[in-house]
């Protein structure tokens, strides 16, 4: 388990995290999201040791990282996926690992064949292309076979199929009951790889909950229903106080569920061709949530905030 407790970051005038807490627990995957320049690299950097916290601390199974006796061996980190030294194959620079926190080397050709390197463990890590060298630093992660596992943006680089490899491989670890806290920008993948959520703007907590409660408290459920009897159904559904879109074909309901939807056209002897409820995306609820959070906004991002701001 990982736990942060009134973290607070400053670099000079700049506070980078600011009384930031939360708990990641074992046996499920925790995505941490937030827009760029939250905090999330530096809560990392934090949890590791890498950068000091200006009060506040954090705690790793019950200890700050600089108390692990072999780190390796309770914690595995990918923060920088070419943090290798390019002349350096794949395999040396794993065995260097391995020797500083007395992991054997046989371990080395364990995780290589694990992340599928095996072939290439003798080459200098840097002519990796950016996909290799992320599979490169989950093998690190994974050395020590350690309880605790973060990841900065692990899929970057990787192709469809790397994705879905690693997307189930923090499955298993997870179901292994360890604890994975992995922090990325491609929502819809975390969507389907992470149980719970930690959301931060602007070094501050956002949210902490399940990934589904995020969904549904922050997007409106629809409903979406397909008839011969179109124009029927709307006029029907506005008089109940439904809201009502057009869409291809269809409409969109939102203010009644799908089952007094199909009430009212029974009882007004529509015929239905199609009756699903549309739940909201992560991508949607996030906007929502942390567009006041967001520092740096494009012109199309503005105009896109503008757009969700008016449809609420």
């Amino acid at each position: 388990m990982i736990e942060a407790a009134g973290l607070t970051k400053r670099y000079g005038k700049t506070l980078a995290v600011n009384n930031l807490s939360f708990s990641v627990a074992s046996g499920k995957v925790t995505g941490f999201l937030g827009p760029n320049g939250a905090g999330k690299s530096t809560t990392m950097r934090m949890i590791l040791g890498l950068d000091n916290p200006t009060s506040g601390q954090v705690r790793i199974g019950g200890k700050q990282y600089r108390e692990l006796k072999d780190p390796l061996r309770t914690v595995g980190a990918l923060l920088d996926a070419k943090w290798v030294h390019p002349n350096r194959s794949a395999r040396a620079h794993l065995r260097w690992m391995a020797k500083s926190n007395k992991i054997a080397e046989s371990r080395v050709d364990e995780v290589l064949e694990t992340v599928g390197l095996t072939s290439v463990a003798g080459k200098r890590a840097g002519g990796f292309s950016l996909g290799m060298s992320q599979r490169l630093g989950i093998a690190a992660a994974l050395l020590g076979d350690p309880e605790v596992l973060l990841f900065d943006e692990p899929v970057n680089g990787l192709d469809p199929e790397g994705i879905l490899w690693i997307r189930k491989f923090m499955h298993r670890l997870a179901d292994d009951g360890r604890t994975v806290f992995v922090s990325s920008h491609l929502l819809s993948e975390m969507a389907l790889t992470a149980s719970q959520l930690i959301v931060i703007g602007k070094g501050q907590l956002i949210s902490q909950s399940s990934t589904e409660d995020f969904v549904s408290r922050a997007a409106e459920n629809t409903v979406k229903v397909r008839s011969p009897q179109l124009a029927e159904l709307r006029s029907a559904l506005t008089q109940a106080s439904a809201q009502v879109t057009d869409e291809d074909r269809a409409i969109v309901v939102s203010g009644l569920d799908s089952a007094k939807i199909g009430e009212i056209a029974a009882a007004n002897k529509i015929v239905l061709h199609e009756l699903s409820p549309q739940t909201g995306s992560l991508e949607q609820a996030f906007m929502q949530i942390t567009g006041d959070s967001v520092e740096y906004h494009t012109g199309l991002e503005a105009e896109a905030a503008e757009v969700v701001s008016a449809a609420q």
